[in-house]
Parts: structure tokens; C-alpha cells; sequence
């Protein structure tokens, strides 16, 4: 791989792809709607090209993927607008790499997986989604597996790492760099996934220099799963934060939804912080080897000195 397009990359996930790609000394074209945000992320990389675009205007899309060897898809839309962009995303998608002869990288979520009665689920395990996001994303890998474009889906927990700001982790973290009283989202006792952006990135990045990868699915564990008690652990003992944690439950969530569209649309994905979805990792194991595992102290606290500096 010489040159790569991420799309989406004034992201927290498109980020950290952008810097791996970078780091790695591929030519990368960092493209996303803002081109100021853009700016402030890429000024100094010799290596990256900016471009500010639409996703959902396929000619800007082409034009960026002009010569590049892989596409990542890093495209976030808020929820209440998933229904209706990510498959048209998808399928300009599809169109500009077969006319450009590029490979595919979908970074995609959980929510594929519905609910799962496995300790670790992994890529073989049957996809039925009971919700509404769920669905569009499982529609989203079948647009990539019916067309004649080689591709990767690569599976991805939760997310938390500098500029990732749209994460149920930066929720928390917002307030605690402010020293305020913070929020967390679902049961402190529960433990959860939360994979730091460049582990995810790293990962994806080998996936796609490869060429025996490709048409598959791939899931990449976090280093392990963690409970919000042990996540406030870390904030009390490192940073000395001693106010309070409010408890953000699904009845909250519902209220808050009745005034709020995002939170309207988040109800129906809280199953995930009672009963989660926890990746195995060992089919990347056996085939790439070992998988980069950031420990939660380091990713956490790397997280907060970069939000502290965009403060």
C-alpha cells in the first residue's frame, strides 16, 4: 500500500488511521467536511493531503481515491440520519473503487452482532440484529460482500483516544478534565469493551497492508474488559478526581430522548451496556500475531492530555 483515502478523518478513529498510515510512510488523502478541523489535525504531515469534501457526493469521492490503493471508511453520521446516508455512502463508495481499483476498509462497530449469548463472539458467529442501527450496519457489509470489490470489515468495541470526542468514554471525560461533577453511561459494574483509537487503527492498518486478508471480517478485542468503577479507579488514583459519577440510565436516556433526537435514537443501543458484546481476538492472533493492547491507564491518561490541550 503506497497511498490510502480515509474517509473521515477529522474523527477520533479516521485520526488515528491518518497517523498509523502516516507513521508507516504512506502517502494518505485525510478527507472530511472541514477543511479547518483538517487543517488543525494535518498542517505539519508532509505525507497527508487534505481534503475537504462530501462522502455523499460521489464525485468528490472519486476525486480523492484518484490513485490510491486502499479506501478506509471511517464515516460517522449522528444516528437519526443513519438510515438514509450510510447505505448511499455505501454504495458511492462501491462504484468509486471499482472505477478507481481500490480495496475497501469498512472500520465498523458491534452493532452487527445483535445479541449474543457467546463469552466472546467471534467472526463466525450468526449476525442478527434487533435493532434499527444494528440492521443498517449488517446491510452495509452485505453492499461491500455482493460487489466485486476486495474488502475488509474489521469489528471495532467502543471507542475512546484523542479527538475521538463522539464516545460514551468522552462523555465521562469532558467533565472530569473541567474538575466537574462527570457522567457515566450505564452500569458502573458491568464490564465493557473500550479500545483505545491507535490499538484499533494498528490493527486495521496491518489487516489492509496484507493481501491475504481481504474478503473477511475481523474482530479487534480491547485490551480487556473493564467496569466503570474500575475506569473512575484509574481517574481517582492518576488525575486525584474526587467528585461525583451521575449514572446515565436507559429510563434517563428514554426522558432525555423525548427532547432530544440523538438521545431518542441512542435507547435502543443501551442493551449493550447490560449485556456487551465482547470480542475474541484470537482469529488475528493466530494469522497476524500479536494485537496492539494499550493498557486503560496509558490510553486514558494520553486521552485526557490531549483534550487538555484543546481546551
Amino acid at each position: 500500500m503506497e497511498k490510502a483515502l480515509v474517509l473521515g478523518a477529522s474523527g477520533g478513529i479516521g485520526y488515528a488511521l491518518v497517523r498509523e498510515l502516516n507513521n508507516r510512510g504512506v502517502d494518505v488523502v485525510a478527507f472530511a467536511r472541514g477543511k479547518e478541523k483538517l487543517h488543525d489535525l494535518y498542517q505539519h504531515e508532509s505525507r497527508v493531503t487534505i481534503f475537504s469534501g462530501d462522502v455523499l457526493v460521489e464525485k468528490e469521492v472519486l476525486e480523492a481515491a484518484n490513485g490510491v490503493d486502499v479506501i478506509f471508511h471511517a464515516v460517522s453520521f449522528p444516528y437519526q440520519d443513519w438510515d438514509k446516508k450510510h447505505p448511499l455512502c455505501m454504495e458511492i463508495l462501491v462504484r468509486v473503487a471499482k472505477i478507481q481499483q481500490a480495496k475497501i476498509a469498512l472500520v465498523d462497530n458491534i452493532y452487527a452482532y445483535g445479541r449474543q449469548s457467546k463469552a466472546e463472539v467471534n467472526e463466525d458467529a450468526k449476525k442478527e440484529p434487533h435493532t434499527k442501527k444494528g440492521k443498517i450496519r449488517l446491510a452495509m457489509e452485505q453492499t461491500l460482500k455482493r460487489n466485486n470489490v476486495p474488502y475488509l470489515i474489521v469489528h471495532l468495541p467502543d471507542l475512546y483516544g484523542p479527538n475521538a470526542e463522539s464516545t460514551l468514554l468522552h462523555e465521562t471525560l469532558k467533565n472530569v478534565i473541567q474538575n466537574k461533577a462527570a457522567n457515566f453511561v450505564g452500569d458502573l459494574k458491568v464490564a465493557r469493551e473500550f479500545i483505545y483509537t491507535f490499538d484499533g487503527a494498528q490493527a486495521v492498518v496491518e489487516l489492509a497492508s496484507r493481501k491475504d486478508t481481504y474478503n473477511q471480517c475481523w474482530n479487534i478485542p480491547s485490551a480487556h474488559p473493564i467496569t466503570g468503577e474500575e475506569i473512575i479507579e484509574i481517574l481517582r488514583k492518576e488525575l486525584g478526581y474526587k467528585k461525583s459519577i451521575r449514572i446515565v440510565s436507559k429510563k434517563m436516556i428514554f426522558f432525555l430522548g423525548m427532547f432530544q433526537p440523538f438521545m431518542r435514537e441512542m435507547v435502543e443501543m443501551m442493551y449493550l451496556t447490560e449485556d456487551p458484546v465482547i470480542l475474541s481476538g484470537k482469529k488475528y492472533e493466530a494469522k497476524i500475531g500479536h494485537l496492539p493492547r494499550t493498557t486503560y491507564r496509558e490510553g486514558i491518561m494520553k486521552t485526557i492530555n490531549w483534550m487538555n490541550k484543546e481546551v
